[in-house]
C-alpha cells in the first residue's frame, strides 16, 4: 500500500473520532430534547451540502487521472442526496416527511458506503482527489456518523399526537 493511502486512511480514521466525540458529547444530548422533526432537520440541513460532491466533476480540482466511473458515481449520488435531504425539509414534520426522510437516509448513507466501495474497486490513490481531499477525510465521517444519528432518530418511538392522547382520555 503506498503511503499516501496510509495517511489517507489515518486521516479519515481521526476524523471519525472526532466527529464522534463531537457527536455523543455535543450533538447527541441536545437532539435528545427535540420533537422527531426538529432534531432531524439540522441533520438535514447538513445533508444539503451534499452538492459539494460536485467538486470531483471540475477539471483543475481534482487530478486528471482521477477515474470517471468513481466521479460521476460520486458527484451524482451526493447531488440525489442533496435533494432528497432538501424535499425532506420541505415535508416535514408532515407523514410524507418522514417518509422521504427514510428514503434519504437509506439513499445517502448506502452512497457514502458506495464511494468508498467504488474508490477501493477503482484503484483511487489519494492524491487522485486533489483539492477535494478534504472530502472523504473530514466531511464523509461526518455525514456518516450524521446519517446514524438520523436512523437513530427515526427509530426512536414518538409520543402519540395531543389529538390522540386526548381522545383516549376522554
Amino acid at each position: 500500500m503506498p503511503q499516501q493511502m496510509i495517511w489517507f486512511f489515518v486521516s479519515i480514521a481521526f476524523s471519525f473520532i472526532a466527529w464522534g466525540i463531537v457527536a455523543v458529547r455535543y450533538i447527541l444530548p441536545w437532539l435528545r430534547r427535540q420533537p422527531r422533526a426538529e432534531a432531524l432537520r439540522p441533520l438535514l440541513i447538513l445533508h444539503s451540502f451534499r452538492f459539494i460532491g460536485l467538486a470531483v466533476l471540475v477539471p483543475g480540482v481534482v487530478s486528471p487521472d482521477l477515474p470517471a466511473a468513481f466521479a460521476h458515481a460520486e458527484a451524482y449520488g451526493d447531488m440525489i442526496a442533496a435533494i432528497l435531504a432538501l424535499l425532506s425539509l420541505l415535508l416535514l414534520p408532515s407523514a410524507a416527511g418522514v417518509a422521504v426522510t427514510w428514503i434519504f437516509s437509506l439513499w445517502g448513507s448506502a452512497d457514502l458506503v458506495n464511494a468508498f466501495y467504488q474508490a477501493n474497486h477503482a484503484g483511487l490513490l489519494a492524491g487522485q482527489l486533489g483539492a477535494s481531499f478534504f472530502l472523504p477525510t473530514l466531511v464523509v465521517p461526518l455525514l456518516l456518523i450524521t446519517h446514524g444519528l438520523g436512523f437513530r432518530i427515526l427509530l426512536e418511538r414518538q409520543p402519540a399526537p395531543a389529538m390522540q392522547q386526548s381522545r383516549h382520555l376522554a
